[in-house]
């Protein structure tokens, strides 16, 4: 592949520039270098990402990454062991691009390999990025990441975390990680949970996150994509992040020969949206609020994943938008 081949690439939303893809990071081997979404913004120019922030050099913006993936190191950092605690060890491995599938300002679709410390393949992986307006919502955009990881024919690949290998509290984090920025701890919420410790671990349909960039920009993030056995890792206090964790407090195995696949969307939005949960079909006008119909005239739909959708009412919010402003 030319140097073009690993080019930063830039997704736009109506010829907004709103990502930018770092596909071949130049990083420490340390840092777990992969590739990764950063600045991330809102349409107004908010923004809602930090990477190589002086707390945790190895967080890089949105991007998927494990610490324990057969072993190897995908996260960046100490290592933790069981009975030990965060250890410095050769264990790091990168996540490499391999090549295009597909390449346009609002879609980028490519082929990855997961590696270990000695270059050798421990997963490959096919990924779609795509940007999309969300004019339903005023000043907002969605980000779709779709991910399929492929294991050898010939091995298991085991994936973990520091909770599963022995750390406290709640550290199952790895898997697609957004490091966040605030001026201040953000607030994050579920339908039915408020703040980190009640978040933290869960398995709610969606996750929102409501921060100021340091600029005063405020902005809502909201996160789904769990998959079976998948739980939500959250900080707030000691940095801003969120992730869909793939071994919270259990190891995921993807069986040889076998694919994980997954869908995430991150609805990225220019003010605070206080949202609810409401069961409903695909189709809007049946969404209600535990039981009770919303009237479509007061309601806005954010989005609709699976069964589930996220609405709030028109009313909501400075201005009667159901977004307040900045």
């Amino acid at each position: 592949m030319t140097d073009a081949d690993h080019a930063d690439q830039e997704l736009l939303v109506d010829s907004v520039p709103v990502a930018r893809y770092v596909l071949a990071p130049d990083l420490d081997v340390t840092h777990g270098p992969r590739p990764y979404l950063h600045p991330v913004r809102t349409l107004a120019g908010t923004p809602v990402s930090d990477a190589l922030p002086a707390d945790h050099v190895w967080h890089l913006g949105a991007s998927l990454a494990v610490q324990d993936v057969n072993g190897t190191n995908l996260w960046g950092g100490r290592t933790y062991v069981r009975d030990v605690g965060y250890t410095w060890r050769p264990d790091h491995g990168r996540i490499v691009h391999t090549g295009w599938e597909h390449l346009s300002t609002d879609r980028l679709d490519h082929r990855l390999h997961w590696c270990d410390p000695t270059g050798a393949v421990l997963l490959t992986e096919r990924r779609i990025l795509t940007a999309s307006a969300a004019p339903e919502l005023g000043d907002a955009w969605r980000l779709d990441i779709d991910s399929a990881l492929t294991a050898p024919a010939d091995r298991d690949v085991v994936l973990g975390s520091p909770a599963t290998n022995g750390r406290p509290g709640g550290a199952g984090y790895g898997g697609f990680f957004w490091r966040a920025v605030a001026a201040e701890p953000p607030e994050v919420f579920t339908d039915s949970l408020t703040g980190e410790e009640a978040v933290n671990g869960c398995d709610a349909p969606w996750v929102a996150l409501h921060g100021r960039a340091p600029q005063g920009g405020a902005y809502t993030l909201i996160f789904t994509g769990l998959g079976p056995g998948d739980r939500w890792f959250v900080r707030t206090t000691m940095y801003p992040g969120v992730c869909v964790a793939f071994a919270f407090d259990h190891t995921a195995t993807i069986p040889a020969a076998t694919t994980r696949s997954a869908h995430y969307r991150v609805v990225i939005a220019d003010g605070w949206l206080p949202p609810t949960r409401s069961p409903c079909d695909p189709h809007p006008a049946s969404c209600v609020d535990h039981g009770v119909v919303v009237p479509e005239s007061r309601r806005k739909v954010v989005f609709v994943t699976h069964h589930n959708c996220m609405i709030a009412e028109a009313g909501a919010g400075a201005g009667g938008g159901g977004l307040a402003g900045a």
